[in-house]
């Protein structure tokens, strides 16, 4: 795919600020665009789509951003794990992907990279790239919610657009936008959709990482047995090099694709943020601990399911498939060592005396 406009929705936030960043450093010029506000309590994924096809004046304002852009990132959304009020999450986790996806596919845009997060496969031992998802949360439902909307929207484009009658194409019900001045949109014009499953992004002056590295400073620092489970703990410098990456391949994408692996285990990743050796505690008691923390919660409705689920990833870590981009040479340069590093060194806190340097 040749390089030229790009378009980044939510490039004020924490992952689209790294991506802008990681763009300009690859040479490519891409254009911030602020992402709407929007909120529903629709939970099904066709009546979300149905209710997003409605809103012809965001989906105006945001085909009017995209005019002559190839690649369209979408790294809006909103990182609440522990939010509950569900509709500010569904309408900027799933209603808002929906109507990008559409001003997107009646604007002639080629591809669009949406930016989810492994958390919608919950506590499943190995994330990959299947549909599957299995939310735990307020948040990871949304989150999931917002891949199957996608999903759908990328069967309907397909299906129309290998029939000649592609939304936003002169034969198509769904007519070019944006309205005032409608692009040119080819009958099998299909917009390619690409999931990112982001997996526990860490970076400079984001509170989980300060959370995470005062944790892992602490003498509660803790692993399950050995600490040798790999970990999904990433940097945000790799994953905006991978939506870099993305964006600028050559071949057809996979519907969904999971963030690379940074070589991490759950013992590695304290070590660097917190730079002292954790407690080493038995599996099962660990596992014990855990069910327990997720009955408590579900009695308290849920309330806790995104802090138990944290601890869980810490004891445990999570395997993560990410063969289609190793297959592909889509391998970021690993720098989750040095986000943590730093995050510790921001504390002011010294090193552990039982901690030696040189390891």
């Amino acid at each position: 795919m040749s390089v030229s406009a790009w378009k980044v929705i939510g490039a004020s936030g924490f992952v689209g600020s790294s991506i802008l960043t990681r763009l300009k450093i690859d040479g490519i010029e891409a254009d911030p665009i602020e992402a709407p506000r929007l909120a529903t309590s629709q939970r099904d994924a066709n009546q979300i789509i149905r209710d997003a096809r409605k809103l012809e004046d965001i989906i105006d304002s945001l085909a009017d951003s995209f005019a002559g852009a190839e690649v369209v990132i979408n790294a809006s959304g909103l990182a609440a794990p522990n939010q509950q009020d569900i509709a500010p999450l569904l309408g900027a986790n799933a209603l808002l992907p929906a109507v990008i996806a559409i001003a997107a596919q009646r604007t002639g845009v080629k591809r669009l990279i949406h930016l989810s997060s492994a958390a919608v496969q919950g506590p499943r031992p190995v994330l990959d790239d299947s549909p599957r998802t299995e939310p735990f949360s307020a948040y990871s439902y949304s989150k999931a919610l917002g891949e199957d909307v996608l999903l759908r929207i990328a069967d309907y484009v397909e299906e129309k657009a290998a029939a000649g009658v592609a939304p936003g194409s002169a034969n198509s019900s769904f007519p070019a936008a944006p309205s005032f001045s409608p692009a040119s949109v080819s009958a099998h014009h299909a917009l390619e959709t690409c999931v990112v499953r982001a997996t526990s992004v860490q970076g400079a002056g984001r509170r989980t990482t300060e959370s995470f590295a005062k944790f892992s400073s602490s003498p509660l620092a803790s692993v399950a047995g050995s600490g040798s489970h790999k970990s999904p703990v990433s940097s945000s410098y790799a994953l905006a090099e991978f939506v870099s990456m993305l964006g600028q391949f050559s071949g057809e994408l996979p519907r969904i694709v999971v963030q690379p692996w940074e070589g991490t285990t759950c013992e590695s990743v304290i070590v660097d943020a917190g730079r002292r050796r954790p407690l080493h505690i038995p599996a099962p008691l660990c596992t014990v601990a855990v069910k327990a923390g997720y009955a408590l919660s579900g009695l308290l409705n849920d309330r806790l399911q995104g802090s138990v689920r944290r601890a869980e990833v810490m004891w445990f870590g999570q395997d993560v498939d990410d063969s289609w981009a190793r297959e592909n040479g889509l391998l970021p340069q690993h720098r989750v060592q040095e986000v943590l590093r730093s995050a510790h060194l921001g504390l002011g806190k010294k090193y552990d005396r039982k901690f030696k340097k040189d390891k």
